[in-house]
């Protein structure tokens, strides 16, 4: 497949306790590196899409660590660049049934948090390539980031490269000076794709779907057909809009599905039941992998291009860790409709 995409944003040192354990009951924890970006290479990676990632790490061995772990995935790193002082960490207690999960970051003065205009060689970047996807996170963390993020849609439009966004609003994050109403708006003004949750189009641009409860545990796809509407309406040059959605039951048990908009048309997903959730996180970064995926390989099948999409999220939810680690088999196998989870000899 002659399609190479790019993938920009920060990577994190991930810390758990064990299983299910609380902080305060914590002697050890595990450790994996993970990211919005980074998590959507390696799913493309595993993909057989040859991808790219681009981002800052500290040149010291925590550093050199993080760039194995991507290139054991098959994830390219020639691009990323070195220097500042430290990798960010994020800590995460593991909900269960009706306790929630719960994330502390210690990512301030991370490496890529001091990163600046023109210490990114976009052009170079960018050979060769036909796909930028950044996330909303990426310029909630510093001004320089939300500048290099601006340069780099800037060129990656110029040189004919579809650009993807996961809106992603994390509001810990936006603690630089401006906020994510003041910023996104020009940067997604550059997106081909959009991606986002029942939630971000409401917290970053006020547009919200009329009667949605994600509390109750159902989440109907009708009700977001005007959120995906309305966007397009403010982001003319949106040409796909795709929504995850999940319904909450408890930490445990939800619901999970997506719906796409073409400009002309709204597909809605079968709705799945995830009744023993392992590991969520990534669960949407992991659906933005697979919309990818799909545009760039069922080119003129939207309903097959959203079904892998959250058939692929789905299996996320199974997997330990940030990253989604499943082939195009298996998730095409749970798109078929075989959910047994029967053993494979």
């Amino acid at each position: 497949m002659n399609q190479k995409v790019v993938c920009f944003g920060e990577i994190m040192l991930r810390l758990s306790p064990v299983g299910y354990q609380r902080f305060t009951q914590a002697h050890s924890f595990d450790v994996v590196y993970g990211g919005g970006e980074a998590n959507v290479a390696v799913s493309l990676a595993n993909y057989g899409i040859p991808v790219e990632y681009v981002t800052r790490l500290p040149k010291n061995e925590i550093g050199d660590a993080c760039i194995m772990s991507l290139r054991q995935f098959g994830v390219g790193t020639s691009q990323i660049v070195r220097g500042g002082d430290r990798m960010g960490i994020y800590f995460l207690e593991m909900g269960t049934m009706q306790r929630s999960s719960k994330v502390i970051y210690d990512r301030a003065g991370s490496s890529i948090s001091s990163i600046e205009p023109g210490m990114i060689d976009w052009n170079k970047v960018f050979d060769g390539a036909t796909w930028f996807h950044w996330t909303g996170i990426t310029p909630a963390i510093s001004k320089g980031l939300a500048e290099v993020c601006l340069e780099a849609v800037k060129i990656a439009k110029a040189k004919g490269l579809t650009v993807s966004c996961d809106l992603n609003y994390r509001a810990k994050l936006w603690k630089w000076g401006k906020t994510a109403q003041e910023v996104m708006p020009e940067l997604v003004s550059y997106a081909d794709v959009s991606i986002g949750n029942e939630e971000d189009a409401e917290k970053v641009f006020g547009i919200h779907a009329p009667g949605a409860d994600i509390t109750s545990g159902k989440v109907d796809g009708d009700m977001y057909r005007a959120v995906a509407e309305a966007l397009v309406a403010k982001f003319p040059n949106l040409q796909q809009v795709a929504i995850t959605l999940r319904g909450s039951l408890s930490a445990s048990h939800n619901t999970w599905s997506g719906l796409l908009y073409d400009r002309q048309n709204v597909y809605l997903a079968p709705i799945h039941q995830i009744t023993h959730i392992v590991d969520r996180v990534g669960g949407g970064d992991s659906f933005g992998a697979g919309l990818i995926y799909g545009l760039l390989t069922y080119q003129n099948d939207p309903q097959k291009t959203l079904n892998f999409a959250v058939a692929a999220s789905c299996l996320k939810h199974s997997i330990f860790g940030d990253v989604n680690l499943v082939s195009v088999a298996e998730v095409e196998q749970l798109m078929k409709g075989d959910a047994s989870g029967r053993v494979s000899r």
